[in-house]
């Protein structure tokens, strides 16, 4: 039983770095302590320095476990400004979908262009087809968004849409026909 806890905390400590011992993260310019929250599909580019004079002439001791420069593809996100509950919680309050009707999700990229226009580029799941025509109705007719800016210039966005109705109640699990 030692034996395994011994080697479960080496495993442990190869992948986990030790306090201290983690890159510098330079995120667009500017020093940040933790990259755990940054979405990996706003990330543009990504660069390790290693920890050698070069960079830690340049950056200093802070960068004497290396250097990590990310890029993301833009400095402020776009907003949805027309509800602070966000914008999949303005689409399902508008839906009509009744709790009497199935329980059905429609799952959706879209995409925000500079002028904070949204266009649907593709559905990536739907279980019910009135569902999805009701959400494709209501995402269409919504107001305007406040783009996404890169260098103070506005930018081109995509993100996910999910929208399961009614709220709080599970999908039904699919059936499957085992036969022996």
């Amino acid at each position: 039983m030692k034996r395994v806890i011994f080697l479960l905390f080496i495993a442990f400590s190869v992948v986990v770095p030790a306090r201290g011992q983690q890159p510098l993260y330079i995120v667009n310019g500017v020093e940040r302590t933790d990259i755990r929250e940054i979405d990996p599909e706003i990330i543009e580019r990504m660069e390790e320095l290693p920890a050698d004079e070069f960079t830690i002439a340049r950056y200093g001791e802070r960068a004497s476990h290396g250097v990590v420069i990310i890029t993301l593809k833009y400095d402020e996100p776009a907003r949805f400004v027309a509800d602070t509950a966000g914008f999949a919680r303005y689409v399902a309050r508008r839906v009509k979908w009744s709790t009497t009707d199935p329980t059905a999700r429609v799952v959706l990229r879209y995409r925000i262009a500079e002028d904070g226009s949204l266009t649907i580029l593709e559905t990536l799941q739907s279980t019910d087809s009135r569902l999805k025509r009701r959400v494709e109705k209501v995402v269409e007719a919504s107001p305007r968004w406040e783009p996404a800016r890169k260098a103070g210039q506005a930018v081109a966005t995509e993100g996910v849409l999910r929208i399961q109705l009614p709220e709080g109640r599970p999908l039904p699990r699919e059936l499957q026909l085992v036969i022996r």
